[in-house]
């Protein structure tokens, strides 16, 4: 593989919006790496709007779905034969990836060899030994630092700060305050948006009641707005009517793309373990993630903009998406102590609570 052979290039992305913001900071280095190459994202349909700004791509693909494995394959291995790429840059570990990736006729594949697909790809990467005890970012900062090693010899990816950042352009935020005065936000105060939902893991989820709780104490100084995915709108709504006080239901009413935009106008965004926690420190957003089962060392908001609560107990971090026993992770914390968290004499603090 030579880097002048190199003109088109796939990377097939993550597949949730935690994983998707994540993988940015390999986005970036691909390019610098990469620089003269027009660089395809693939990535499934409800996570394009992430990368709507995004400077280090030339276009999106969106990642077709079909009613089984083989017909995904067949579905996605045609649209990148038509564009005949001269790398597949794997991000997901799944073998379907792979599978696509040899059926598109990519020239060069490179990709962790999980899940028993090494034999497809052209350049199998080892994992990493310290993948459970580095963040997330560096996983796939490590396929690009491989890559760049097969091109050139060396790596540079290391050896600075890997940047998250996402650019929302003046026209998606002026459409964002548009939505938000639609929807009766008072511009002359704060806007604060609360995300109590998790798409693929209940026990991620600190109480509805509690974010209700939370909510009232917060409502006497800013707006307060619920933020998330259609699936998640059962558990907003649970809060809503928990609270005492007048909360703004978003949830499920905006594309990736616009809640990306509403959270470069908030103030602060108060999340579960899930995608927004990623995407508000990525727009310049601070943010506090309550943390229960996972671990915050691999999967915590990679950003000074980003706090954690947690009280761990001893079966914590278990990775389990239901819990089989009482929730102690979740329960032991308190909105008082979140809210307690948020002011020091008028001013956040910015220290990690672990």
């Amino acid at each position: 593989m030579k880097i002048e052979e190199i003109k088109r290039v796939v990377v097939r992305g993550t597949n949730w919006v935690g994983d998707a913001a994540m993988s940015v900071p390999a986005l970036r280095e691909l390019r610098r790496v990469l620089p003269e190459a027009r660089i395809t994202l693939c990535t499934r349909k409800n996570l394009a709007g992430l990368f709507e700004d995004a400077d280090f791509l030339d276009d999106v693909l969106i990642y077709e779905r079909g009613k089984n494995a083989f017909q995904t394959v067949r579905r996605n291995a045609q649209n990148w034969r038509e564009r005949e790429f001269d790398l597949a840059v794997l991000l997901p570990n799944s073998f379907e990836s792979a599978l696509a990736a040899k059926f598109g006729k990519a020239k060069n594949r490179i990709g962790y060899k999980t899940d028993n697909r090494g034999f497809l790809l052209t350049h199998a990467l080892n994992i990493p030994e310290w993948k459970s005890e580095r963040h997330e970012v560096f996983y796939y900062l490590n396929i690009i630092a491989e890559l760049e090693k097969i091109l050139s010899g060396k790596t540079n990816v290391f050896e600075r700060e890997p940047d998250i950042s996402l650019s929302v352009s003046e026209q998606r935020k002026s459409a964002a305050r548009r939505f938000l005065l639609e929807n009766g936000i008072d511009f002359n105060r704060k806007i604060i948006a609360l995300c109590p939902g998790s798409t693929n893991s209940r026990a991620k989820r600190w109480g509805a009641e509690k974010y209700a709780a939370l909510a009232d104490l917060l409502t006497e100084t800013a707006n307060v707005v619920l933020v998330g995915a259609p699936d998640e709108l059962e558990v907003s709504a649970e809060v809503v009517k928990n609270a005492k006080s007048k909360l703004i239901l978003l949830t499920g009413k905006t594309t990736l793309a616009e809640l990306t935009a509403i959270l470069s106008l908030a103030d602060l965004l108060i999340t579960n373990d899930t995608g927004p926690a990623h995407i508000a420190p990525a727009v310049g957003t601070k943010t506090v993630v309550v943390f229960g089962p996972t671990i915050p060392a691999t999967t915590r908001p990679f950003s000074d903009l980003a706090e954690i609560v947690r009280k761990p107990p001893a079966c914590a971090p278990c990775m389990l998406r239901d819990c089989p026993i009482d929730h102690r992770c979740m329960t032991a914390i308190m909105p008082e102590e979140v809210f307690g968290l948020l002011t020091e004499n008028g001013e956040r603090r910015t220290e990690n609570r672990m």
